[in-house]
């Protein structure tokens, strides 16, 4: 592999990348880059990246703006929250890039796998927001239970397999996206409010409820069910005692026993297709899928309840074998995921951007407006694939950016119960 060197003098990797060969031998003709290999510019086409994640931000079109902007190439392999943990956790040889939710860093960081990012080689750190850094949307925030994006977010350097407790200057993800989720409903076939957690496992929904099948994440919806009812009062949700564990399977169950539940979901299709069939009128649901559901014609909402949201977020974290060429391609292409286009893509589907700033960048006043600021929107919203969401008027589920993300109740989590929390969660999905 070959390392690389660029001096001071005004010229970033990629302003060279870009400019192509000529303005890279014209730099290195003047003196003006010291030690550049122009072997970056000329095999920067020959290097692939391997990338894996959940299909929330796996998709093509990211790929093929990486190989527009940036020359190289980005395999996507998109796998369920299950089996990103196992590959990340077991298989480091098998990627280079893993985009992973920060509890998913909880299980994997101690494997050794994934190495620490040095934050001074990212352009728009400054720019983060703040639940990745000091866990606080404003200075006057409360910080919410579970795993809170920070608090697994730094180490205290290059070979630290540890999590510190403050900004260090090396970031085991490098943030990039991340969303309040709620319950997604069909307005039109419940035919009327819905404002509590509780409703999941109201009996008037008996054989139309869903919840995902994924421990770590439903066992969070559980809980916000189950303290809704006023059932389990839980000191921390994000991490529950054996009793907390039991008491809220134990709910579940009845109720599964009962025929609350239609369905339980791994994949977002799957929550799509059980939503726009009817088959399913409340369930756990990402907002993508709601935007799916919203596509086909189908009225479907992102439902606000009164006891808050269950959030999550993602980064990119880089394998341990990543280095020379492929690990500054991995460095620009970090760099090039904050500058503004993903962030704006991603945004048009309901989840928001580490750095919004550079994403207004890539929307529409309207866009902005709508998705961000809570505002009513003055024109057709559509997706990034040009299905109408939302008409002049209407306003967004949950309503701003600050509304939604300080309404957060809890993060997804990894237990110190986990493995006990597992075997309960399975013993109720087979019973």
């Amino acid at each position: 592999m070959i390392e690389k060197t660029v001096s001071k003098k005004g010229f970033s990797r990629r302003s060279i990348l870009k400019g192509g060969a000529a303005a890279t031998g014209a730099a290195i003709g003047s003196g003006a880059v010291s030690g550049f290999p122009t072997i970056w510019a000329q095999n920067i086409k020959d290097v692939t990246l391997r990338q894996f994640g959940t299909g929330v931000s796996n998709l093509n079109e990211v790929a093929q703006k990486v190989k527009e902007d940036l020359g190289f190439n980005l395999e996507m392999t998109a796998l369920d929250s299950d089996a990103v943990t196992q590959r990340a956790a077991t298989q480091p040889d098998s990627f280079d890039i893993a985009d992973i939710e920060y509890w998913i860093c909880k299980k994997v960081w101690p494997t050794g796998n994934l190495q620490p990012m040095d934050t001074s080689k990212i352009k728009n750190y400054d720019k983060i927001v703040g639940i990745f850094k000091s866990g606080k949307l404003t200075p006057e925030s409360d910080i919410a239970q579970g795993t809170a994006p920070h608090t697994v977010g730094f180490v205290d350097g290059p070979d630290s397999k540890s999590f510190a407790t403050e900004e260090t200057g090396w970031m085991t993800l490098i943030p990039t996206i991340y969303n309040a989720d709620t319950l997604g409903i069909r307005p039109d076939l419940i035919g009327r409010p819905i404002e509590s957690w509780t409703e999941l496992l109201n009996p008037e929904f008996k054989g139309k409820a869903s919840i995902l099948d994924i421990s770590s994440i439903g066992i969070m919806d559980a809980a916000m069910v189950c303290e809704a009812m006023g059932e389990v009062q839980y000191g921390d949700k994000g991490n529950m005692t054996r009793e907390e564990i039991d008491k809220t399977m134990a709910i579940f169950t009845e109720a599964k026993k009962n025929g609350q539940f239609r369905a339980f979901w791994k994949t977002f299709d799957e929550s799509v297709n059980l939503m726009a069939s009817g088959e399913v009128i409340i369930q756990s649901m990402w907002s993508p899928a709601i935007t799916a559901v919203k596509s086909r014609g189908i009225p479907c909402v992102y439902q606000p309840l009164k006891e808050g949201y269950r959030s999550w977020g993602g980064g990119i974290g880089l394998s341990k074998s990543l280095s020379g060429l492929e690990l500054e391609a991995a460095y620009e292409y970090i760099n090039w995921y904050l500058d503004g286009w993903v962030g704006g893509f991603l945004m048009r589907q309901g989840y928001y951007s580490a750095v919004p700033e550079t994403s207004k960048n890539f929307m529409s006043e309207n866009e902005w407006g709508y998705w961000f600021e809570g505002k009513e929107a003055t024109g057709d919203i559509t997706s990034p694939f040009g299905d109408v969401l939302a008409k002049a008027g209407d306003t967004r589920d949950g309503g701003a950016f600050l509304e939604r993300m300080g309404a957060v109740a809890c993060w997804n989590a990894v237990m110190d119960e986990n493995q006990y929390m597992v075997r309960k969660w399975n013993e109720f999905i087979a019973a």
